[in-house]
């Protein structure tokens, strides 16, 4: 009987999701981008159970859909970085500032569900962006030839005193990504190692977030503007 009501439930909840969906598998669009994201039915992460734990299926896939629109943001409209190298012979800390230029925030009507997919105790989301003149602009110049790449993994803490939700440890993960991916770029280009560096970075595409020893970690690919290159030898 209750694997009965599940199915009923799961269908219809299904059927919802599918009347603003889209065939992610047809041809390519150039006002559109497009990501799959995933989530745990039974997330523990960094010796914390999950408030929520176990999820069922409406509140899992908000949080995929949570998660997809923190990513499009990452993508559109990225952050503004203020990069400190660090350097232990001089006693100067690493440190990264991220600000984010600006944000699409979950039930933005661009963002479309196209597939559904429970499989290994998660739930499987891909989901289409529609873009904004604005946004297809703002696409366009992460795309132009002053933009550099770069690719990183980036981890997030693998201890924490107090659970800060699921979604911030995700993105602590992709922050740490971003600043590997900014030092990995800079040592590979500058001669003589910079004091700072300050410009823009966005995420070329979704990335893929995984866990390692009881942590998240995650895999990705950003687009990176640098603004400004301050050496050792200004101070």
């Amino acid at each position: 009987m209750i694997r009965r009501v599940f199915l009923v439930f799961y269908s219809l909840f299904s059927a919802f999701l599918c009347l603003f969906a889209q065939d992610h598998g047809q041809g390519y669009y150039p006002e559109v981008i497009r990501g799959e994201v995933y989530a745990d039915l039974e997330p523990m992460y960094a010796g914390f159970v999950d408030d929520e734990y176990p999820l069922d299926t409406p509140t899992a896939s908000r949080r995929a859909l949570e998660e997809a629109a923190m990513l499009y943001s990452a993508m559109i409209y990225g952050w503004s970085f203020h990069y400190e190298i660090g350097e232990r012979a001089r006693r100067i800390e690493e440190s990264l500032e991220l600000e984010p230029i600006a944000t699409i925030q979950f039930g933005d009507p661009g963002l479309k569900v196209t597939e559904v997919e429970i499989r290994d105790m998660r739930v499987r989301i891909w989901t289409d962006y529609r873009l904004t003149d604005s946004q297809q602009n703002r696409m366009r110049v992460w795309r132009t030839g002053t933009i550099r790449n770069a690719q990183a993994i980036g981890y997030g803490p693998s201890v924490i005193e107090e659970y800060p939700g699921w979604l911030v440890l995700k993105k602590s993960a992709l922050e740490d990504a971003a600043r590997a991916a900014i030092r990995a770029m800079l040592r590979g280009s500058e001669r003589n190692r910079p004091k700072e560096a300050m410009g823009f970075i966005s995420l070329a595409s979704f990335p893929r977030f995984y866990v390692e020893a009881g942590r998240w970690a995650v895999s990705a690919r950003f687009r990176v503007q640098v603004i400004e290159i301050i050496p050792f030898a200004a101070y």
